[in-house]
């Protein structure tokens, strides 16, 4: 009766582990892994479709601004995923967080604003011009 999209194996390019301290902004292309300290800006850069998962040990403390994000850690910054938002049980998130599709689970806390951003068929659906009966005239 009800369906969902099948998940879909996130494809790893870069792992920053768990002993790792990034001081910096990361930039990366395909998917990208985090279970360390990231003390600096994430960004995708590239081909689109490009992911990031943050795994209960992870943290980043800037901005993200990746397609698709999985977190289950923490992040201190806003998070623009133009695709789509998974916020696991020990998601912790400090700022706002703009995106396409968002999925929650119990558990997660967001200390800032949820900010949908416009889909492809609503911009489009925007800037079609009115019917030729509801113009005025």
């Amino acid at each position: 009766m009800f369906s969902r999209e099948p998940k879909q194996s996130a494809r790893i390019d870069t792992l920053i582990g768990k002993a790792a301290r990034v001081q910096g902004d990361v930039e990366f292309e395909g998917g990208l892994h985090l279970d360390g300290r990231v003390a600096g800006n994430v960004r995708a850069v590239g081909p689109a479709g490009a992911s990031l998962s943050v795994s209960e040990h992870g943290s980043i403390e800037g901005s993200v601004e990746v397609p698709n994000v999985t977190l289950n850690g923490s992040v201190r910054g806003d998070i623009r995923a133009t695709e789509r938002v998974i916020l696991g049980p020990q998601a912790r998130v400090h700022g706002n967080v703009h995106y396409g599709v968002i999925e929650m689970t119990l558990g997660a806390e967001i200390k800032g604003k949820l900010v949908p951003l416009p889909s492809a068929s609503t911009a489009t659906i925007q800037t079609e011009s009115p019917p030729a009966a509801l113009k005025s005239g």
